[in-house]
């Protein structure tokens, strides 16, 4: 299935930190992995005109936070960057991918970076308003996304 959703995420104390209101809605292939596991449950099944507040603890959103990703790093790493400075983020292509790393400390020439995803050990708590839910063509299916919006 094709489902089409607006959402609201919400904090803990019920206050909306992102919403796709007023924007362009969540577009997503049912099974495919652009979109966290919680939602895809949440929305499995259910028809458009549907309205979910739904509670994603972090193993089905974007996992615990995991500390051996946080690692202190020489200032010399990040040659050419003036003005280093806390919440900076950074794409590094070491390993087999590239990946994301954002400055959460700064102790002298120790650089401390985090590649956890910024909501990562979070229980998230979203609304969801179901817009369109169709069958995927064959197209679709291999490509594992929508290939055309919803109407």
């Amino acid at each position: 299935m094709i489902y089409t959703v607006h959402y609201r995420l919400k904090n803990q104390a019920g206050e909306v930190v992102d919403t796709s209101e007023g924007g362009e809605p969540l577009h997503f292939l049912e099974g495919s992995d652009n979109v966290i596991e919680g939602i895809q449950k949440a929305v499995s099944g259910r028809s458009p005109g549907d309205s979910l507040e739904v509670t994603i603890p972090p193993a089905l959103a974007y996992g615990e936070h995991n500390p051996e990703l946080v690692r202190k790093l020489p200032r010399s790493a990040f040659e050419g960057v003036e003005n280093l400075q806390v919440g900076m983020k950074f794409q590094t292509n070491t390993g087999d991918e590239a990946q994301v790393v954002q400055v959460v400390g700064i102790d002298g020439n120790l650089i401390r970076v985090d590649a956890n995803h910024p909501l990562a050990g979070f229980t998230l708590y979203f609304d969801l308003d179901i817009i369109s839910a169709r069958e995927a063509t064959e197209d679709e299916a291999a490509a594992g996304q929508p290939l055309t919006p919803a109407p």
